[in-house]
Parts: structure tokens; sequence; C-alpha cells
């Protein structure tokens, strides 16, 4: 079971744009102990973009670092447990605005977090983020139209969205493992997407590569409050 909370927030306004992936490309990254997890044969990375609202870190709301954005690229591994599967992800770069938010991030769950100046659109049936890296802003857009609806289970949308542990290597070869809590998510399914991503620069050819190709799907979340726990080790066969 992992340590009790660390971290509090509203997670909001969640567009997730999903390519496949060889895992080859992933094996170096993946979490000592955790396996690559994969959807009807298929290995995904994603690119999130989000809101952090009303963040809290032991319960302490810190200064000018309560609301921010973050974008990500991730993808998705399990790991055996006594009580049985838990499916998870794993980050290859987080991108927020607040220099804070990077350090504890990295200091704490030994995250690669990056800081970078952002800014986001919120309205007319859309959410925009940008980031700027290297003096080029990067953009994610997804626009929507309807209602957003639970997906059903065992789809694609489920297996992207509905992911409630984080696992991260370590410096000494070890694995920690966090939980995040918050009720089903309500996407919209294959929202209108747009972006201009230089993912070379951002995260290496192996990867840019990846994102210069055509995504498999799309899907915007309408988010809730989560909780993230503190971070706990897991147990590695054949490490004492």
């Amino acid at each position: 079971m992992a340590p009790g909370r660390f971290l509090s927030a509203d997670w909001k306004w969640l567009a997730m744009v999903n390519f496949e992936a060889e895992p080859a490309r992933l094996a170096r990254l993946v979490p000592r102990g955790t396996e690559i997890d994969v959807w009807n044969g298929r290995t995904y990375i994603s690119l999130v973009g989000f809101l952090f609202l009303d963040t809290r870190v032991l319960g302490v709301g810190l200064p000018f670092h309560r609301d921010f954005e973050e974008v990500n690229l991730r993808f998705y591994v399990r790991y055996k447990a006594e009580d049985g599967w838990r499916r998870g992800v794993t980050f290859i770069r987080e991108i927020v605005p607040r220099d804070m938010v990077t350090w504890i991030a990295n200091a704490v769950y030994n995250e690669n977090y990056a800081t970078m100046p952002m800014r986001h659109q919120l309205g007319n049936g859309s959410v925009c983020y940008e980031w700027r890296h290297r003096g080029k802003w990067n953009r994610l857009q997804a626009a929507f139209t309807g209602e957003p609806r639970i997906p059903d289970p065992g789809s694609e949308a489920e297996f992207i969205a509905e992911h409630y542990w984080g696992y991260t290597g370590q410096r000494d070869g070890g694995t920690v493992e966090y939980r995040v809590e918050h009720p089903p998510w309500r996407v919209w399914a294959n929202p209108a997407v747009d972006y201009d991503v230089d993912g070379v620069a951002l995260y290496g050819e192996e990867f840019g590569s990846i994102l210069r190709g055509r995504p498999t799907s799309a899907f915007l979340a309408e988010g809730s409050p989560i909780s993230v726990s503190k971070p706990g080790r897991i147990r590695i066969a054949g490490r004492h």
C-alpha cells in the first residue's frame, strides 16, 4: 500500500493525443519491476496537456503555485503487486511553468520535470496549451462538442484515461510508485485536435519522430479533484 497523501489538486481539461510506439523505443525507460502495458496489442505514448488548480502540498497551498499548466509525454506500464496488477503511467518528460513545482517533483519522486514559460486559453468549445522552448511556442489544442461520458469498460478511452498509479525509476536502480486517486473521468471521444510540437528538440529524435506521425486517437477528459500519495518503493525480484 502506498503511503499517505502528498499532493491534492483539481486536474481539469486533460487533452490527450495518443500515438502507437514500438516497445523497443521505451524499453530503457521502463522502471524496474514493471512492464509495458498494452491495449489490444498496441503500445502507446500520449502527449497530455491539462490544468493544475488549487494545488496543495501536504495540505498547504504555496503562493503563486496554486494554478498552472502542465504538458507531459507519457507511456503505460503495469506492476504485479500482492493484490494483483496495478496499471500506471511513466513519464518521459513533464513541463510546468513554476520552478518550485519542478524542484519538488524531481527531488521527491525523481521525475523528469522541466520549467518553461506556459500559457493556456479556454473557451468557445476548445482548450489550448502552449509552452515555449528555445524561442518557439509549442501548441496542443482540442475542440469539443456535445456532452462527455464515462468510457466503456475495456475501451481505448478507458485505457488511456483511467490509470491510478505512477511509477518512476530511481538513481539507485529501484522504483517508486505513487497512487493517484480520482473518480472516473467523463471524456469527449475524438475531439478535433491541432498541435505544433518540436518533438525532437523537446524529447529527442526517438520520440520526436513518433510525434511527427499520425496519432491513433485523441480524447479530452473533463477532470476532477485528485489526490497523489507520497512515493513508496516497490518490491523488485532479486533486489534486497
